[in-house]
């Protein structure tokens, strides 16, 4: 390989000349500066200053009716966070952002999400104070729902069932992962 000659380095040194002393040129690099010192600025700012909450035991599997589903609203004294989605009640404490009081799916705290979710609605009508059936949904929004369901399953805890009026709970073991249901009361025969 030859050796540059003088005249290469002549013309070198101009086109940086031209690159370094263009005001154009200057002014994208101090943006370009900028840019990277806000970058690892924001980097240095976005560890938090407070430590974080150890996290919460997982809570023993159980069923839910309605009004107990409530008390998992993360105002609670352990600021437990539950929701239950399509009839499965799921822990999304550590989803504290997004389900806690403040966070964008907040009105789902305590509640059953599946209208919402269905719906995809954070109003006060995604959220009823009794049982809800989802009979009036669609099947497109009965479709949403049952992925949502599979979200959650991937994500967070399954803690239980959300109990309809007059259903009775199911028993739980320490190992079980779905429960143990009671078989219907049936009807002696007529003989």
């Amino acid at each position: 390989m030859a050796e540059p000659t003088e005249q290469d380095r002549s013309m070198f040194v101009a086109f940086l000349e031209d690159i370094i002393y263009s005001p154009i040129n200057l002014a994208l690099l101090a943006i370009c500066a900028f840019l990277l010192y806000k970058i690892i600025k924001g980097r240095r700012e976005s560890v938090p200053a407070t430590p974080s909450r150890p996290p919460l035991p997982k809570l023993k599997k159980q069923d839910f009716a309605l009004h107990q589903l409530n008390q998992y609203n993360g105002l609670g004294p352990d600021e437990r966070i539950c929701i239950a989605v399509n009839g499965k009640v799921f822990d999304v404490t550590r989803g504290r952002r997004f389900y806690g009081p403040g966070g964008p799916y907040g009105i789902f705290a305590g509640h059953d999400a599946s209208r919402g979710l269905a719906t995809f609605s954070v109003g006060a009508e995604a959220i009823k104070d009794e049982c809800d059936d989802l009979s009036d949904l669609t099947s497109e929004q009965m479709d949403s729902v049952r992925e949502w369901e599979l979200q959650f399953m991937e994500k967070y805890d399954y803690i239980g069932k959300l109990l309809r009026p007059g259903e009775a709970p199911s028993e739980y073991s320490e190992d079980d992962e779905e429960p143990t249901t009671a078989a219907p009361a049936t009807k002696p025969k007529d003989e």
